[in-house]
C-alpha cells in the first residue's frame, strides 16, 4: 500500500470576483507531495502560491477541487490541521512580552505548555541567549526565528514556512538551511517551503513544483531537473567544421573561440567522440550545470529575470 501524501492537491482550484472582474488565482492543481521531504514552491509574483498554502491551512475554501492533509480533506476534517505548524507571511507577536513569554502564551492557547520544549526550541532556533529581551528589541531576523520556534511548539508533522528566511544575514540564512533540512532528515517531518530565494530553494530542497498563472507547470526532484541539460563549452580546432558537425543534432551558439551547446550529460562522451572521430582537435570542453533559476526562468517563460 502506497505511503499517504503528506498534502494532496486533487483538481484544485480558486477564483476570486464575478463577471467580468474575476481573477482565476489557482487552476485544477494536482499534486501529492510525500512525508518527509523538504518541498519547494516556486513561482512569480502573482502565480497563486499564498492563496494555495492559505486553501492547505483553511483559512479560505477553494472554488473547486479538494486539499488533503494525511489523507484528511481539510475542510471536512478541521483537527488534521492540529498537526500542522505554520510560518506564514511575517511573524507578529507581543512586542512588550519576551521572545520566551510569547511562545509561553501561544503554548498556553493551544494547550501545549512545556517550559521544557520551549526552552529547546528557542535553542535550536538561535535565541537562547536572547529568551528573555522584549520582542520590540528583535530584529527582522531574529522575528523569523521565533515565528518558527513557534510553529514548531505543537511538534507537528507538517511544517509549512513563508520566506523563512527573510531578515536573516549570511550566516543565520546558513544556519535555517541546516535547521530546515534537519527538520525532515534527522526528526522525520514534511517541509512545504515556498521561497522566492531560487538559490535557497536548490540547496535545501528535496522536491521543487513550480507554479505560474495559478497552474503547476514543472515538478520534480531538483537533483533531475537540473541534471537533466548541460551547457557545454567546447575549444576545437577547426571550429567551423567542429560547428557544421554538431549542429545536425544541437543548437550550437559560437564565438571566435568556443562553441556552446545544450545536452543531455550522458551525450557527453559521444559529442566528444564524434569530433575527434571526424578529425577535429580537441582542446577543452567544460561544462555548466544547469541552475534553478535557469530553470525556472525557462518553465515560467520570464525573460526579465522578476520573481517572488
Amino acid at each position: 500500500m502506497s505511503e499517504t501524501a503528506a498534502i494532496e492537491f486533487d483538481c484544485l482550484g480558486k477564483v476570486f470576483g464575478r463577471g467580468h472582474k474575476q481573477v482565476r488565482a489557482v487552476h485544477n492543481v494536482t499534486l501529492a507531495i510525500p512525508p518527509g521531504l523538504v518541498y519547494g514552491f516556486l513561482g512569480p509574483n502573482g502565480a497563486g502560491k499564498t492563496t494555495t498554502i492559505r486553501m492547505i491551512m483553511s483559512l479560505i475554501r477553494p472554488t473547486s477541487g479538494t486539499v488533503s492533509v494525511f489523507g484528511k480533506d481539510v475542510l471536512r476534517r478541521h483537527d488534521i490541521l492540529k498537526r500542522v505548524g505554520s510560518l506564514v507571511e511575517d511573524a507578529t507577536f507581543y512586542t512588550f512580552l519576551s521572545g520566551r513569554k510569547n511562545l509561553e502564551v501561544l503554548a498556553r492557547t493551544g494547550d501545549e505548555f512545556n517550559p521544557a520544549r520551549i526552552a529547546d526550541l528557542l535553542g535550536r532556533v538561535g535565541l537562547a541567549d536572547d529568551a528573555d529581551r522584549k520582542v520590540k528589541g528583535y530584529s527582522t531576523g531574529m522575528k523569523q526565528r521565533l515565528g518558527l520556534a513557534a510553529a514548531l511548539l505543537n511538534d507537528p508533522d507538517l511544517v509549512i514556512l513563508d520566506e523563512p528566511t527573510n531578515g536573516l544575514d549570511p550566516a543565520g540564512i546558513q544556519e535555517m538551511r541546516h535547521f530546515i533540512r534537519s527538520l525532515a532528515h534527522t526528526h522525520g517531518k514534511t517541509v512545504f517551503l515556498s521561497s522566492h530565494l531560487l538559490t535557497e530553494v536548490e540547496q535545501v530542497c528535496d522536491r521543487v513544483a513550480i507554479i505560474d498563472q495559478g497552474e503547476i507547470v514543472r515538478e520534480g526532484v531538483v537533483s533531475e531537473l537540473l541534471s537533466s541539460k548541460l551547457e557545454l563549452r567546447v575549444e576545437a580546432n577547426p571550429l567551423d567544421k567542429a560547428a557544421e558537425l554538431l549542429q545536425e543534432h544541437h543548437a550550437v551558439t559560437r564565438n571566435d573561440t568556443w562553441l556552446s551547446l545544450e545536452a543531455a550529460r550522458e551525450a557527453t562522451p559521444a559529442i566528444i567522440k564524434r569530433l575527434v572521430d571526424a578529425g577535429i582537435a580537441v582542446y577543452e570542453v567544460s561544462i555548466r550545470r544547469q541552475t534553478l533559476e535557469d530553470y525556472f526562468l525557462a518553465a515560467t517563460g520570464n525573460k526579465d529575470g522578476h520573481h517572488d
